[in-house]
């Protein structure tokens, strides 16, 4: 079981400027979660100037509160985002975010994954769930109801999460070990060859992501080989073409254009806007 959370930016565009701007933090939750849950990400701001924040997602839902300023809170559950998620900030505020392990949502939704994929659904102010979600525990407040502190605010996390009675899943518990081969694993190209490894159908493998995912296992073997790609390019110069060859693309060309099409510049502009 982990220790501590994951330290990589991966999926931050420009995490240094995010770093500079805001108070970022990762916590993991309670042990009785982790199987589910890959880390708490807690942020506060104090802002001058209003600042925009650009994120490639992962596979992954993330249940989150916000508030802004004096304002009411809010809360949503973000299914997988296949676009490019931008946020702007202003005046002082903050967030506690629930990042679910690929895989691991579906013991708490009981439903297909992806009904939620490229959703946002909202939380009624002081339960933990909505009309559409199945499972309502009830009038649970949020977190920065009842917390300050770091620990504070993990606590409610972990109490939210509880009273939503996850149940063990053998399945769930399969894709989550599947897709953290894929994040960990940057050999892992193709999904005839991935399934081929891991003595799993390819059409069974298809439908689990699906179910208890959200999106295709090609889409997320893509997904973490572009992240890789946006890692890489910040950290500085490098040949593209070996690059697209080494993640897997036909060539150089088809690099970009994911990379753009995902990332909102191209990869050398990125590069450069980075350092």
């Amino acid at each position: 079981m982990r220790q501590r959370p994951r330290g990589d930016s991966r999926g931050i565009l420009n995490p240094g400027r995010l770093l500079r701007e805001v108070r970022f933090r990762r916590h993991l939750p309670a042990e009785s979660l982790r199987q589910w849950v890959e880390h708490y990400w807690l942020i506060d701001w104090r802002l001058s100037a209003p600042f925009e924040q650009r994120i490639v997602p992962h596979p992954a839902v993330n249940v989150v509160f916000q508030r802004d300023d004096d304002g009411p809170e809010s809360g949503e559950v973000a299914g997988v985002g296949r676009d490019l998620f931008r946020i702007t900030l202003n005046g002082t505020g903050r967030v506690s975010g629930v990042q679910f392990r690929p895989g691991g949502f579906h013991p708490f939704w009981r439903r297909p994954v992806s009904e939620l994929t490229g959703r946002r659904v909202p939380l009624p102010a002081g339960r933990l769930t909505c009309p559409d979600v199945p499972v309502c525990p009830g009038g649970s407040p949020g977190p920065h109801a009842l917390a300050a502190s770091d620990d504070e605010r993990c606590r409610a996390l972990d109490t939210l999460l509880t009273a939503w009675q996850p149940e063990p899943d053998p399945m769930a518990e399969e894709a989550v070990q599947l897709a953290e081969a894929i994040r960990t694993d940057r050999t892992v190209l193709r999904v005839d060859d991935f399934a081929a490894r891991h003595d799993v159908p390819v059409r069974r493998l298809q439908r689990l992501f699906l179910e208890y995912v959200g999106v295709a296992p090609k889409w997320v073997i893509r997904r973490y080989r572009l992240q890789e790609a946006v890692e890489q390019a910040a950290g500085g110069p490098l040949s593209w073409a070996d690059l697209a060859a080494d993640l897997g693309y036909s060539d150089q060309a088809h690099l970009v254009r994911d990379f753009t099409a995902v990332a909102g510049v191209s990869p050398a502009a990125y590069a450069r806007s980075v350092r």
